[in-house]
């Protein structure tokens, strides 16, 4: 389980998010990113591994419960990376079969960082985790926290990359 590690070409654990991968202007909450989610890729996972989950989570929001940037689940097993850019809404960025969940944003797909302007700058922990079911239940409208609560019960490991924003 050593191998179970997440690293990314976009960005280095700790390090500041580019403006590639921050909200863009359409959202409306003031900033004018690029809005990619960045690339992720992780080791091998543990036995008894059937699908993966990810999550973009910033437990710095001032909401009293963090904000939900990103939720996938139910990558096939045999998946290793998401692209750059693979949290798009069009066809074709993530691997068949994955499904993307509903964000604090309302929608499914990835929204890049925003946090109010002046504040600390706030973490952003990808996490990607090793799931031991092939198919988690949940549909593209399901909390993230039931996500969360579903991953708990489901979950053989877990591995994080963390990327600062502040603005």
């Amino acid at each position: 389980m050593a191998d179970f590690k997440v690293t990314s070409n976009s960005f280095k654990d700790g390090d500041y998010l580019g403006a590639d991968f921050v909200l863009s202007a359409d959202y409306g909450f003031g900033c004018a990113g690029g809005n990619q989610s960045p690339h992720l890729a992780w080791g091998e996972p543990p036995a008894g591994t059937q699908s993966f989950a990810v999550q973009c989570f910033d437990p710095d929001a001032p909401t009293g419960s963090g904000f939900w940037h990103w939720v996938v689940v139910n990558i096939p097993g045999d998946v290793r990376e998401l692209p750059l850019g693979a949290g798009s809404t069009a066809p074709g960025g993530m691997p068949a079969g994955a499904l993307q969940v509903r964000t604090d944003f309302g929608q499914p797909g990835y929204g890049g960082p925003c946090p109010p302007e002046g504040d600390h700058p706030h973490r952003y922990f990808f996490n990607v985790y090793a799931v031991g079911a092939k198919e988690l239940p949940v549909t593209a409208d399901t909390a993230a926290a039931v996500v969360g609560f579903q991953l708990h019960f489901n979950a053989l490991a877990k591995a994080s990359i963390m990327g600062l924003y502040k603005r």
